[in-house]
């Protein structure tokens, strides 16, 4: 991705921001001038309102990448996830935090601000949304935050097999 085109799409990625059809009431992310869901689609122009999505959702599907694209290499195994928003956007993005044998349909997941990718070592780092279990429909018995760290301490016996 150019750097400029990376600068145009800043709001959308930093802030989740749609937008909203005043007619239909449909929210589209990325942001788009024209609703297709009117029946006259001439009709929205103009009437397309800046939205802002919460970042709440849950898993509607997703893959767990082992072969992963330019830039991904020391990220493999990740899942990548089609996450159906709230709002009712449909996003794509890499779901964190978790272990890979963890993820499931309909996982509630909330977006979270983290690094994408740095290009060279001086380079720009591209930062956006990725998505994490939401805190509070995490396991009782672990304190938030500590996933990984609770995993880490258990013996392997108790835990079993790991996909990493």
């Amino acid at each position: 991705m150019s750097i400029a085109r990376f600068w145009r799409e800043t709001p959308q990625r930093y802030n989740l921001g749609g937008s909203k059809c005043s007619d239909c009431s449909t929210v589209y992310f990325p942001p788009r001038s024209v609703c297709p869901n009117c029946s006259s689609h001439r009709r929205s122009i103009g009437r397309m309102v800046p939205f802002q999505l919460s970042g709440d959702g849950e898993v509607f599907s997703y893959t767990i990448v082992h072969e992963a694209a330019e830039g991904f290499d020391m990220q493999v195994p990740y899942v990548l996830a089609l996450v159906k928003t709230v709002e009712g956007p449909m996003l794509t993005g890499q779901v964190v935090d978790i272990e890979t044998g963890e993820i499931r349909i309909g996982l509630p997941v909330r977006a979270m601000f983290r690094k994408l990718r740095e290009e060279g070592k001086a380079g720009v780092i591209h930062y956006g949304y990725k998505f994490a279990p939401r805190e509070e429909d995490r396991a009782p018995d672990t304190p938030p935050g500590q996933r990984d760290v609770a995993r880490a301490a258990t013996p392997d016996a108790e835990r079993g097999p790991t996909t990493a």
